[in-house]
């Protein structure tokens, strides 16, 4: 059995699209590589590095249970087992960005996989939104979320980690953030901000998307990947 690598993570750079309350990213150079060779004095070799300043949700993310319920476990001490393992990428992409998420349309979706949602599971959500409107205005303001049903159903199935190709697994008009508040009423966690899910609709397959060991984190900045069987 081979197994192929897929790229589920926004590139990170200056200027990046980032969910309007959280920081925006910079990048700023700390030292060039003809700057180090005169700090050194090596007349062979110069490191050169850069500093980043960027949100801990910033770009393809995964939350802690603590950023949405003050009760919760920061990022350091979330199961890592919530961040890889067995995962389902169900289709969603034919709901409309002014209508939310139901119960009915994960389980159609579930079943069009021929899968089954089993305790422990990742589930992504393929929702076209990456591929329509990356990098326009409407990136930020106008996608489907999970109704509060709709969120309650995948975690009474199991799942632990609910992965989306938008901003948010919540819909833009939801001031009561649906799928944060079932995320922290079930202490699991979602993973916003991921591409390429129209490579792996429809299968099942094992996800990788750890997030840095951040003390006192809220979430982490994740280089999220599918291996699927080729």
């Amino acid at each position: 059995m081979s197994l192929k690598v897929i790229d589920l993570s926004q590139e990170i750079f200056q200027g990046m699209s980032v969910f309007p309350m959280h920081q925006p990213t910079f990048i700023m150079t700390n030292m060039t590589h003809e700057e180090n060779m005169k700090k050194t004095g090596s007349k062979t070799l110069g490191f050169s590095a850069r500093n980043l300043l960027i949100s801990e949700h910033g770009g393809t993310h995964c939350d802690a249970v603590w950023e949405y319920k003050p009760s919760g476990k920061t990022i350091e001490f979330m199961p890592l087992d919530y961040f890889f393992g067995s995962a389902i990428c169900i289709d969603l992409s034919h709901i409309k960005p002014d209508r939310y998420i139901e119960v009915d349309d994960i389980k159609k979706a579930v079943k069009k996989c021929k899968e089954e949602l089993n305790k422990g599971d990742i589930v992504l959500m393929y929702t076209g939104h990456y591929d329509k409107n990356f990098g326009t205005e409407k990136w930020q303001t106008e996608y489907s979320g999970l109704s509060y049903n709709a969120a309650k159903y995948l975690a009474e199935c199991g799942v632990v980690n609910i992965g989306v190709d938008a901003p948010a697994i919540d819909h833009p008009d939801d001031i009561d953030f649906s799928g944060h508040l079932v995320c922290g009423e079930y202490d699991i966690t979602n993973t916003e901000n991921l591409c390429n899910l129209d490579k792996v609709v429809n299968k099942r397959f094992l996800y990788f998307g750890l997030p840095l060991k951040i003390r006192a984190g809220s979430g982490s900045p994740i280089r999220a990947i599918a291996l699927v069987e080729e």
